[in-house]
């Protein structure tokens, strides 16, 4: 199981927001490049980037840094945040991330989703599904629709993205675990790999993700809790490494 330090970017500083709220931030640096070479240093194996700003604005805000970390390391970054059409998923990847996240336009069903999978595969195409009580958000968690998480991770493996990135909003911030019940749900529901996000915070809810036995459960995203001391990098990938 890979573990994905995050680094959330908000007017060029590295923040965490609690369940989204954009007013409800707490800023743990004002450098990306020098946390990103951090968790490099510390162990991880790939890096996990969201340009907040975009996400509320509706367009990329960051890409000049993302393109800065991707040249300052030697293991990959995944992007997402605010990525709504084709050139700002080519801007990212050209900016040297390994894969771009598609979150708000993954509910388009307008073919969108279908020409990035066309264009750039499905391997460098993510859908971060983002759902709180099994109900997909967007626009930064500001909006709740009545999609299924488990019927949208279904259609996009279907249409040949090979990863979704799962973040059960209610968890995400809180320290308190991640959402097991519908992590099992997601898998159960799709061909893709998942990656869980939200509440991952401690060893312990690394093996118990493990203990879930889901062949298609490959990672785990990991923000405040590294970033407040209460695991490190090397904790988490042994935990994810070891039953």
């Amino acid at each position: 199981m890979t573990i994905f330090p995050a680094i959330d970017m908000k007017g060029g500083r590295c923040v965490r927001l609690r369940q989204g709220v954009a007013s409800d931030e707490t800023v743990y640096g004002d450098d990306p490049v020098a946390m990103a070479k951090r968790w490099q240093s510390d162990g991880a194996k790939a890096l996990h980037l969201v340009d907040l700003d975009g996400a509320f604005q509706g367009r990329p805000v960051h890409a000049d840094a993302v393109a800065k970390i991707a040249a300052a390391l030697s293991i990959p970054v995944e992007i997402g945040g605010g990525i709504r059409t084709a050139d700002d998923a080519r801007t990212m990847l050209d900016a040297g991330a390994w894969r771009v996240i598609i979150g708000t336009r993954a509910l388009a069903g307008d073919g969108f989703l279908e020409g990035l999978v066309r264009e750039f595969g499905g391997e460098r195409i993510v859908v971060g599904i983002d759902a709180r009580d099994g109900l997909v958000q967007v626009k930064g968690w500001v909006e709740t629709t009545g999609t299924s998480a488990a019927d949208l991770a279904k259609r996009v493996g279907d249409i040949g993205v090979r990863t979704i990135i799962y973040t059960d909003t209610a968890t995400d911030g809180m320290l308190s675990g991640p959402n097991l019940t519908a992590l099992s749900r997601i898998c159960d529901a799709t061909t893709c790999d998942v990656v869980a996000s939200g509440g991952v915070s401690s060893p312990d809810h690394v093996r118990a993700l493990r203990a879930l036995g889901k062949w298609n459960l490959v990672g785990a995203i990991v923000g405040k809790a590294l970033y407040e001391g209460r695991t490190s990098v090397g904790e988490l990938n042994a935990a994810g490494e070891n039953a």
